[in-house]
């Protein structure tokens, strides 16, 4: 027999009264009632209560044993009376009236109870996480993220997939955020780079003959945090597969992500297979974003052709498209009837924002005929009105909110006005997981700091176009095979088709200033692999932080995180990043330049 305990404490139902049980686990909670003393005992499993009369030899020492301290009891189960019985508890049936008791480990004053919901400091929270960890929801939320990976892992290999693992000290590459360096002690001067994605690798693995690879790859970027980002480390699902196309990949993962979702969302709706496609041009003139909240009806549009009409004379407007400004319309469905302040906020709200504001006009019926009324609704005649609200496809009742500014700013202001309209309108079905896939991603952008053509993406995609007519494009013409797949509002993944053709890779480095030497110096491995007979392949690499993340309805990666670090990047259980000693730098040809003040 186990020496802690004869049952879990999730265990103990009436089908045990009358037995004698030995359970183990830590004091949750205690209530004292004078001549009896009730307890929960908590273990991984769940809860028990346990009574103790004040007649028992044990009864002083577990009324001063402080709450979290593991301890061991033995007694009866017993049927609680039928007022007692608490029906959210699996064990709320019955208790164990107490006959021995141990003290296995004895807790000191808590810094954060463990029972009850209260709200506590993150620094608290993550200085003592394996406290934090106790408390139902962030435990449930782990066990979630461990499902959770099982059931991907069982999809992969139930597919024909194989488990690779890919090496972690490896070289730098450009992937879009800073690297962690990790200095070679036998290469004095030389570092090593933690890999900030497997996506030389696995495309290594394609190379090398296989046909399906997978794995729980961690990933490390030296990149600012937040709610939905962590700093430092992260877990994906990196995956690649030899002679597919775009849609092959599509097949392959959406009967994953909805069995997924189905399993552990909770009885949500989940969009069936074939997710709907959005291109990204498409996107940022809808939504303002690549990554869409479908579950928001709100659909943006674009006005700048209607603003220039001669019978609408709104001069303001006109003489910032004559300097490059475009605009967009946001409706606001069925909210003419708002006070005025309603709309005054929004406008005060957008330049709070970083935005030039918000005008608006209200949409309504007068003599049969749609009419605007508000600040700029006389601006514009019964025929722009028209087109207005076809343009929208709008009615009586509705409002259209309008950004004017240049391309970048507008979406972004319209993004987050669409995404404020919905949640203040309560328009956002929250009983749904909406996906969808964005496509045709620009291959380059003009970096506009550097003044310069840089990737938009993944440098290694393959180009929509053929290798004859390459040179002959405009850069920023030119779309690539790559993805993003989006779920509420979150981009749970990124991918693309790569480009396996040398001569083709180094054409695409060339129009962001590589040169042959250049690639060949950086990417050695990988253009030397696919020099000597590279298949058509592509992938992947969904994360698993957001995934859970969306599954467990929270709002921040770290509620899905065993062990994260705070926003700055570090972790305060463990006390990193450190200080080395001298011995150590020594040991590394490491010197350490204090940063001036």
């Amino acid at each position: 027999m186990n020496k802690y305990r004869t049952h879990t404490c999730s265990e103990i139902t009436k089908k045990n009264s009358g037995n004698t049980v030995k359970l183990s686990g830590w004091i949750h909670r205690k209530r004292d009632h004078g001549n009896l003393l009730f307890f929960d005992l908590r273990d991984h499993f769940g809860l028990t209560q346990c009574v103790i009369e004040n007649n028992n030899k044990y009864f002083k020492l577990i009324e001063k044993t402080k709450p979290e301290s593991v301890v061991t009891v033995s007694g009866k189960v017993v049927d609680r009376t039928t007022d007692t019985i608490n029906k959210d508890l699996h064990t709320g049936e019955v208790e164990v009236l107490v006959e021995s008791f141990e003290i296995l480990s004895e807790s000191l004053d808590l810094p954060m109870p463990v029972f009850g919901d209260q709200n506590y400091p993150e620094e608290t929270r993550l200085k003592y996480r394996f406290i934090d960890l106790r408390r139902k929801e962030m435990h449930e939320n782990i066990v979630l993220r461990s499902k959770v990976i099982s059931f991907i892992r069982n999809s992969m290999l139930s597919s024909g997939f194989l488990e690779f693992q890919t090496p972690i000290l490896t070289a730098s590459s450009p992937e879009g955020a800073r690297d962690f360096l990790v200095p070679s002690r036998t290469h004095p001067g030389k570092f090593y780079a933690l890999p900030q994605a497997p996506q030389q690798f696995k495309q290594m693995v394609m190379i090398s003959g296989f046909d399906k690879y997978f794995q729980i790859a961690p990933c490390f970027r030296d990149e600012d945090g937040r709610a939905d980002r962590s700093p430092g480390e992260h877990y994906q699902l990196d995956m690649e597969m030899s002679f597919v196309e775009q849609e092959d990949i599509f097949k392959t993962m959406e009967p994953v992500f909805y069995k997924l979702f189905t399993e552990f969302g909770n009885g949500k709706k989940v969009s069936k297979n074939p997710f709907k496609k959005i291109k990204y041009k498409e996107s940022m003139l809808k939504y303002g974003t690549d990554k869409p909240d479908l579950r928001n009806p709100i659909e943006i549009f674009d006005v700048t052709e209607i603003m220039k009409r001669n019978d609408v004379k709104l001069d303001i407007f006109k003489k910032l498209i004559e300097k490059g400004s475009i605009v967009r319309a946001i409706p606001a469905p069925k909210t003419s009837s708002k006070a005025r302040s309603f709309f005054d906020a929004y406008n005060t709200w957008a330049k709070n924002e970083g935005g030039k504001g918000l005008g608006y006009l209200l949409l309504e019926k007068n003599n049969k005929q749609l009419t605007a009324k508000g600040p700029i609704g006389k601006f514009f005649s019964e025929e722009s009105i028209k087109e207005l609200a076809k343009s929208g496809n709008l009615q009586e009742g509705d409002a259209i909110f309008f950004s004017c500014d240049k391309i970048n700013e507008v979406e972004k202001i319209s993004n987050l006005a669409r995404q404020k309209l919905g949640k203040d309108l309560n328009l956002i079905d929250t009983n749904k997981f909406e996906f969808c896939w964005i496509i045709d991603y620009p291959m380059y952008k003009f970096d506009e700091e550097k003044k310069k053509i840089d990737f938009s993406h993944n440098p290694f995609s393959m180009p929509q176009i053929s290798l004859d007519k390459f040179d002959k494009s405009d850069p920023l013409s030119i779309l690539a095979y790559q993805y993003d797949l989006v779920c509420n509002g979150y981009e749970i993944s990124s991918g693309a088709i790569r480009n396996h053709l040398p001569e083709l890779m180094y054409k695409v480095f060339s129009k962001a200033g590589y040169s042959k030497k250049d690639v060949d110096n950086k990417f050695e491995g990988m253009i030397k692999a696919l020099s000597y007979g590279a298949p058509p392949h592509g992938g992947m690499a969904p994360g698993i932080e957001r995934i859970v993340m969306l599954l467990a309805e929270q709002n921040n990666i770290r509620e899905v995180t065993l062990f994260p670090m705070n926003q700055n990047a570090q972790d305060l259980l463990m006390g990193a990043p450190s200080i080395p000693d001298n011995e150590q730098l020594k040991e590394l040809n490491i010197k350490v330049v204090e940063k001036k003040k």
